[in-house]
């Protein structure tokens, strides 16, 4: 058995980001010179995942097009000798099979993965939210992977340590520790306060399911915001079977609003070598700026 398959929703109507996301989707934002939603995409590649499931919403053909072949433009790019853009092109294009299924209403994380139970079928597989971007060494996606099959393809749900004061701010996993990595969960509390915490251990979207979720997304009823939670779900399918959360390598990034989006556009520029220099060099300068009183 092999994890072929990952979900990720874009339905959403990105309100945080208007003007902008009017006519452009928050997920085709860009983060230097690459939408959002690429990273995600690159992420499971990576990961040797071979199809990816878009669960969109009208407005969102944009998503689409851009993970297809685009002749026109390619044969500009030929014409003019621009070989190493047109290479990249090529490569998002040919980048992985996928698929769509359209999210009519929007009610809720569960009701999005439940929308994409017959393009999973009968297996498990990954779901990644495009609202997170994580920097590792080893896809965050491939890592619980390797969790899952170690436990016979069970689900498995990736978590980070977070600051025992913020854990209102995520959904947080209970259960016993296996080792200093992995937990059989028993429970996930949404946004506990800190003197309720079973733990400091936060879900920032990434997640190993079964299709066993399906029937468990079926049977919840509404939750928070009269939405259908994948963390209702989550706990319901704990009761069943087993299931665990692995505190994944990488370094997350929320670009859910302007100031989480901000830091990781500062972020990420740092951390490529075509940027890295120009951005030091624009810290020191307003620093310096700063520093003489002309901020």
């Amino acid at each position: 058995m092999k994890i072929k398959k990952v979900v990720i929703p874009v339905a959403g109507k990105g309100t945080r980001f208007l003007p902008a996301t009017k006519e452009i989707p928050k997920e085709m934002i860009p983060i230097l010179d690459r939408p959002m939603i690429h990273y995600a995409v690159e992420e499971a590649v990576k990961a040797n995942i071979e199809e990816v499931i878009f669960v969109t919403s009208k407005g969102k053909e944009v998503i689409e097009k851009y993970f297809q072949r685009n002749s026109t433009l390619e044969e500009f790019l030929s014409k003019n000798g621009k070989e190493k853009q047109l290479q990249n092109i090529k490569n998002i294009g040919d980048m992985i099979s996928f698929k769509t299924v359209e999210q009519s209403e929007q009610l809720g994380l569960g009701h999005a993965v439940l929308c994409a139970e017959e393009l999973v079928g009968d297996e498990p597989f990954a779901v990644i939210l495009g609202d997170d971007l994580i920097l590792s060494s080893e896809p965050v996606v491939g890592q619980l992977m390797k969790i899952s099959e170690e436990k016979n393809f069970s689900p498995v749900i990736g978590v980070m340590e977070v600051p025992n004061e913020e854990t209102f701010r995520y959904g947080i996993v209970s259960g016993n520790m296996l080792n200093d990595k992995t937990l059989k969960m028993d429970s996930m509390v949404e946004k506990p306060e800190p003197q309720n915490a079973p733990t400091n251990l936060a879900t920032p979207g990434r997640y190993i399911l079964t299709p066993d979720i399906f029937q468990c997304l079926k049977e919840i009823p509404r939750g928070s915001g009269g939405e259908y939670q994948l963390t209702d779900a989550i706990n319901h399918l704990a009761k069943k079977r087993d299931v665990y959360a692995h505190v994944f390598e990488g370094d997350r990034f929320d670009t859910g609003n302007l100031d989480c989006y901000l830091n990781a556009m500062v972020e990420f520029a740092l951390r490529d070598q075509r940027t890295e220099g120009l951005m030091r060099n624009i810290i020191k300068d307003k620093a310096a700026q700063m520093e003489r009183g002309l901020l």
